[in-house]
């Protein structure tokens, strides 16, 4: 049974100390190891000391990536497989990925089948045999857009993703939920390496009160958004989470998939136009990790702006250091001040 994402940091919350905390950064740097992509990340500072060795730990995804250097602090030494502006759908293991696996302590997934196609086949050439941590676990999980228009009788053929399965594997579009993926890792690092379970656990309330805080901030601004213009167009269907947890409107995606490396046809990008011209959407949002021209093209079609280039979203990666989306907070934020500047006027 899956429990609310409230409920399950509670848990975590409740075995912390009452000592002052200090929170872990997030302005490590990447440093390419020059062997096909693979990317062997530093970790933030920790918010108390640790001792012994640190952990290897290879991560899938951008945010995961991002999530364990948070709560691993100093205590970590990440390989993150999935590239900045990358999709996180697909992807083929490098034999320097395969070494890291083969060297980790843990590996460290999104889960909801996001790494189904490609994770299980790496492990098994890797001949890791470690934990597997799926952050997902504890999670509300959604159903696509696909179940909503046939629920609301808006499409006449149901669209399917079978890609992830019939639930949407963007769960860190929620700050609520990633809260519930940063106490998995907390939780497994705790497992894995006790003797500095505190560091990890006092880690975790510091950046559990930043996610808290991107909550509020986002809400506060996405209100100030006219109820008329509250509706969203994106590349895919990747801001699910993100819509229902500061009540916008979804009127539609271009790719009609949880995935973004799904084939699009000229009939969907017809129904797209129509739908933004039925609904009265004000603006097609890019995202970072896709060519912008299709969205540029609906948008031209539908008579409305096209919000891309700097100013595109963080839907499935983070971005490159030193980009507005370089950590999870700072996406997010960007995410979040892109959609109120297209739509608040």
């Amino acid at each position: 049974m899956r429990i609310s994402t409230r409920a399950m940091f509670a848990v975590a919350a409740t075995a912390l100390t009452a000592a002052t905390l200090t929170a872990c950064g997030s302005d490590d740097k990447d440093t390419d190891d020059g062997k096909g992509g693979n990317r062997i990340e530093s970790a933030g500072p920790a918010a108390g000391a640790g001792t012994g060795p640190r952990i290897k730990v290879v991560a899938t995804t951008t945010q995961v990536a991002d999530f364990v250097r948070n709560i691993g602090g100093d205590r970590v030494e990440v390989t993150q497989l999935i590239k900045a502006n990358a999709s996180a759908h697909e992807y083929e293991a490098t034999p320097a990925d395969l070494n890291a696996l083969r060297a980790a302590k843990l590996v460290v997934q999104n889960g909801v089948d996001m790494e189904k196609a490609w994770l299980p086949k790496a492990v098994r050439a890797a001949g890791f045999e470690g934990p597997v941590v799926d952050t997902s676990v504890g999670v509300q999980l959604r159903k696509g857009e696909h179940e909503e228009h046939e629920e609301h009788g808006k499409s006449a053929e149901p669209e399917k993703h079978e890609e992830h399965g019939e639930y949407d594997p963007h769960i860190w579009h929620d700050p609520q939920a990633a809260k519930v993926m940063v106490t998995n890792i907390a939780k497994a690092l705790s497992t894995a390496d006790g003797a500095n379970a505190k560091v990890y656990e006092n880690n975790l309330a510091g950046y559990g009160a930043k996610l808290d805080a991107l909550d509020a901030d986002n809400r506060a601004k996405l209100d100030t958004i006219p109820a008329a213009n509250r509706k969203l167009v994106t590349n895919h269907d990747a801001l699910g989470y993100y819509v229902d947890r500061y009540r916008l409107e979804f009127v539609g995606s271009i790719i009609p998939s949880f995935d973004d490396q799904a084939e699009l046809s000229g009939s969907r990008i017809e129904d797209v136009v129509a739908r933004i011209k039925a609904t009265g959407a004000k603006a097609v949002f890019a995202e970072s990790a896709l060519p912008p021209k299709t969205a540029a093209t609906i948008a031209r079609e539908a008579g409305v702006k096209v919000v891309d280039g700097d100013d595109s979203l963080y839907a499935d990666s983070l971005g490159a250091p030193g980009s507005a989306g370089a950590t999870y907070l700072t996406a997010e934020a960007h995410n979040t001040d892109t959609i109120v500047a297209a739509l608040r006027g």
